[in-house]
């Protein structure tokens, strides 16, 4: 059968002397595996793209975590630490096409970095340093650990409105992997998620009747063997299948 195409752009990674596009295999597998979707990746290249041509042949689009930081001119604010990555190619695909993929009711997950651009692209800020903030917790991962340890259940969240009708639950465990975090929601953003210190860890999109949900954990990390993680890739999944069916008919 048929299977509904997720876009996924791309990250820009220097390997060695040389410039690739490039998106993390745990990614494509929980798009391919958990959500039963085909991933298409977008390169990033430092134009725009042609963001409709790409949204006519799309049922959804899901948003990476990555290595790099969005960078904090989108939200006014200087650089805090110079020795952390950019990756200003990717901002300038990521953060339209949030934006248009919202705007024509595709489908739009995101996660880590991708939650931290969804809510820039729609107005709102970061903290660069949440560890460094007073009144939040480290929610950096232990770099010297595994990386099984580093990707597991760190601390518990608490759910609301359409993420915990979708898992199932309001308390879960997740995992913490990041070194920045949500300081103003944009408008028109919703939390459904929140650590113990208060930090936002989930949002949707309000009023949008496709799926539009963040999370600032890593749901792909292991998704088909996590509860939590299988459930939300399946309602993405179904909600690529409808927005295919409604754009084949």
């Amino acid at each position: 059968m048929k299977k509904p195409i997720v876009l996924v752009p791309a990250c820009s990674k220097m390997l060695g002397a040389h410039p690739f596009n490039a998106v993390g295999k745990k990614y494509l597998d929980a798009v391919a595996l958990a959500a039963d979707c085909q991933p298409l990746l977008i390169p990033v290249l430092g134009d725009t793209p042609d963001l409709d041509a790409l949204l006519d042949i799309a049922d959804g689009v899901m948003l990476t975590g990555s290595v790099s930081n969005v960078h904090p001119a989108h939200f006014d604010q200087a650089v805090r630490n110079p020795a952390l990555p950019l990756d200003p190619a990717r901002d300038a695909v990521t953060l339209p096409l949030s934006r248009r993929a919202i705007a024509r009711g595709v489908p739009l997950f995101a996660i880590c970095r991708g939650f931290q651009e969804m809510n820039v692209a729609f107005g709102g800020s970061l903290h660069q340093a949440v560890h460094e903030t007073p009144g939040y917790m480290d929610h950096r991962e232990d770099k010297t650990a595994s990386v099984d340890v580093q990707y597991g259940e760190a601390h518990p969240v608490t759910l609301s409105g359409r993420l915990a009708e979708i898992v199932g639950a309001t308390r879960v465990g997740v995992n913490s992997v990041h070194g920045q975090g949500i300081d103003r929601l944009a408008d028109g953003l919703v939390a459904e998620a929140l650590a113990d210190d208060g930090l936002v860890e989930a949002f949707r999109v309000a009023g949008s009747e496709a799926f539009a949900l963040g999370v600032q954990w890593h749901p792909e990390w292991k998704a088909t063997e996590n509860p939590v993680s299988t459930r939300i890739f399946a309602a993405f999944g179904d909600a690529c299948r409808e927005r295919m069916q409604t754009r084949s008919a």
